[in-house]
C-alpha cells in the first residue's frame, strides 16, 4: 500500500502565475523509516519531535524565518529544507505535482473550475496512474481546510461511483481506497513533507529572482529531485 499525502501552494502575489497541488506517495514498507527520519529532523531543528504547531515544518515559514522559525539562522533553515528534499531523493519516494497557470486556466473556459477542484482531479488521476504501475493500492490524505474538505470528499466519492474522473477521457480511481482523509498539517510529518515540496516547487516556478546564492543547496537538491524518474509532473494548461 502507498500512503498518498498532498497539499497546495497558492499564488498569493500578483506576479506569481502558479497554483500548485502535489504530494508524496510513501510505500508502507518505508513509512516507519521515513517517519523516524522526519522526527529526528524535527528534534534537531526544533528541539522536539512532538506534533504541535510549535514543531511544525512549514515551507513558507522556514524560508522566510517567520512563525516558529523566527530568529533561526538562514543557513540552518536552508539546511533543514535540503535535508528533507534529500530524504525523498535517497529513498526514491514518488512525488506527484500539478502546476496550474491560473490566468491561462481561467481564460480557457467560460465557467472554469476553481484551481483546487481542477488540480485535485489531475492529482488523483496521477496518484492512481502510479499505483497501476506498482500494482498497488493507496489511501489519500490531505491538509485540512474547512473550505475545501466537504466538496473534495463528495467529488472523490462521485468519481468512484461513476467509475472515472469527469473528463472526456476520464480515468478510474479504483486503486484509491475509501475516501480522502483530512487532518491538520501540524499533526502529520508526511503532510509537512508534502507542504515543503509543493511550496518550493511553486516558489522556484516563479523564476530566477528567487534563486539567490545562499539558497543554492535547496535549488540544487530540488533540481536533482525534479530530474529524477520518481518525480511526476502535470502542467496545465
Amino acid at each position: 500500500m502507498h500512503l498518498c499525502y498532498f497539499d497546495e501552494s497558492k499564488n498569493t502575489s500578483p506576479d506569481s502565475a502558479w497554483f500548485c497541488l502535489g504530494g508524496v506517495m510513501i510505500p508502507d514498507r518505508k513509512a516507519s523509516d521515513i517517519e523516524k527520519m522526519l522526527g529526528d529532523l524535527a528534534e534537531e531543528f526544533f528541539g522536539s519531535r512532538i506534533l504541535t504547531r510549535e514543531n511544525e515544518f512549514h515551507g513558507v515559514e522556514i524560508m522566510q524565518g517567520k512563525g516558529n522559525c523566527k530568529g533561526k539562522p538562514f543557513k540552518d533553515r536552508i539546511e533543514i529544507l535540503t535535508k528533507m528534499i534529500n530524504i525523498v531523493i535517497q529513498h526514491e519516494i514518488p512525488v506527484v505535482m500539478i502546476k496550474i497557470n491560473v490566468e491561462k486556466h481561467e481564460a480557457r473556459y467560460k465557467n472554469p473550475w476553481p484551481p483546487y477542484k481542477w488540480g485535485l482531479v489531475l492529482l488523483l488521476e496521477r496518484f492512481h496512474e502510479q499505483l497501476e504501475k506498482e500494482n498497488d493500492i493507496g489511501i489519500v490524505f490531505g491538509d485540512y481546510d474547512a473550505k475545501e474538505v466537504a466538496q473534495a470528499v463528495e467529488d472523490f466519492s462521485e468519481y468512484k461511483r461513476k467509475g472515472s474522473t469527469p473528463f472526456f477521457l476520464g480515468r478510474p480511481l479504483g486503486r484509491l481506497l475509501d475516501t480522502i482523509y483530512f487532518t491538520h498539517s501540524h499533526h502529520s510529518r508526511f503532510l509537512q513533507l508534502a507542504d515543503i515540496l509543493v511550496y518550493l516547487i511553486r516558489r522556484y516556478s516563479d523564476g530566477e529572482r528567487y534563486k539567490k546564492k545562499n539558497e543554492q543547496p535547496v535549488v540544487k537538491a530540488l533540481k536533482h529531485l525534479v530530474e529524477s524518474n520518481h518525480y511526476h509532473r502535470k502542467t496545465w494548461p
